[in-house]
């Protein structure tokens, strides 16, 4: 009888890296193209965290795990100045940037909690929530998002609800930059005994109201992660930070102690100084702004309706007839534009497509003049 093989986890394409034969016909466009599918920061490094770097002290022993009490002490700081929190030192932990705790998770609540096995997140949502559940061996299980694009919790059924490890959100939201209710959230999850895991990565980039965290309503049952990726332009040194429910804070804490994970010593002291430091923020906020309305124009000129989100720095525009790869090789070969189809991010995101404002004001306008703005 022949040995029956079972094959392991196969990891699919990076969706990113799909985008080749959009990319080369962009490039074919005189000052070539530009590449608005991955939101990858282009603007300078603030002064303060070019000088803190220049300190090689940081460099020389093994950083501590949880976050110096430098970086400790400003991530407290901020989240008391920007959003009206009060965290103790021992309430926050760092991690390698967002990406790093959003994928791995699913992974430490499973040993915290191995009665249970699902990962709920947003059916419209960043792919790495979906991921990080598979890679933890957990059930994936998406949760529609309505008309605005925000999470429905009343679509959650029950039987999702009793295997949850937690829930995702994410606000503002990739792609659609939508708002959720993060008190409707956080309320949902102390009712069903779910950890509410908060991505907040663009908290700072939010144009409708004021900015919001899911610590406003409560730090019990709940967890906000922050990173310094997107408002500091700081994508390359990977700080970022988690805060919330004492008792969850604490068992990452110990447990990331055993895995090893720990931000270098000079990211720990480079990301102090951008936590200390909001002015060069409201300085990124306006370029993003500027950015997103000039797309929208760009949009226009082609006929196509388009506008700004209430928060982010991406476009999420519905394609013609909601086919998402014609318009994108529409973008490529009149005006040299790379964007992302909606279907990265879920089923329910098909027919659209996502363009991040992430290029500097000339390239901006170079696609403004193409278009014939």
């Amino acid at each position: 009888m022949d040995e029956q093989v079972t094959s392991g986890f196969v990891p699919p394409p990076y969706p990113y890296e799909t985008l080749g034969e959009v990319r080369a016909a962009a490039a074919e466009r005189p000052d070539g193209a530009v590449d608005l599918s991955v939101g990858v920061p282009c603007d300078p490094v603030p002064d303060t965290v070019i000088a803190a770097l220049t300190d090689p002290d940081p460099a020389r022993p093994y950083p501590p795990s949880v976050g110096s009490d430098r970086l400790l002490a400003a991530a407290v700081g901020w989240a008391s100045r920007e959003l009206g929190v009060d965290l103790p030192p021992a309430g926050v932990g760092a991690c390698i940037g967002s990406k790093e705790l959003v994928v791995g998770l699913p992974h430490v609540l499973r040993l915290k909690s191995p009665g249970r096995d699902t990962v709920l997140y947003p059916s419209v949502s960043y792919p790495s929530y979906a991921m990080g559940a598979e890679l933890a061996g957990c059930r994936a299980v998406p949760v529609p998002v309505d008309d605005r694009w925000r999470i429905d919790l009343t679509a959650i059924r029950e039987d999702d609800a009793s295997r949850a490890l937690c829930l995702w959100v994410n606000t503002p939201s990739n792609p659609a930059g939508a708002l959720d209710d993060l008190g409707g959230a956080a309320e949902w999850g102390r009712a069903h005994g779910v950890p509410v895991a908060s991505d907040e990565c663009y908290l700072e980039f939010t144009w409708v109201g004021p900015p919001r965290s899911v610590l406003q309503h409560g730090t019990q049952g709940v967890l906000a992660v922050h990173s310094l990726s997107k408002r500091s332009n700081l994508a390359g040194l990977r700080v970022g930070f988690y805060a919330g429910d004492p008792e969850l804070v604490s068992y990452l804490r110990e447990v990331r102690k055993h895995q090893g994970f720990m931000v270098p010593g000079p990211a720990q002291a480079a990301g102090a100084a951008a936590l200390d430091d909001q002015a060069h923020v409201d300085l990124q906020r306006e370029r993003y702004r500027r950015r997103l309305g000039a797309l929208v124009e760009v949009f226009a000129a082609l006929g196509i309706p388009a506008s700004v989100p209430d928060g982010a720095f991406y476009l999420w525009v519905a394609a013609p007839d909601g086919d998402a790869w014609t318009l994108i090789r529409r973008l490529a070969s009149e005006i040299g534009l790379v964007a992302c189809p909606g279907g990265f991010f879920g089923e329910q995101g098909a027919g659209h497509v996502r363009v991040a404002a992430v290029a500097t004001d000339d390239r901006i306008d170079l696609l403004r003049e193409r278009a014939g703005c």
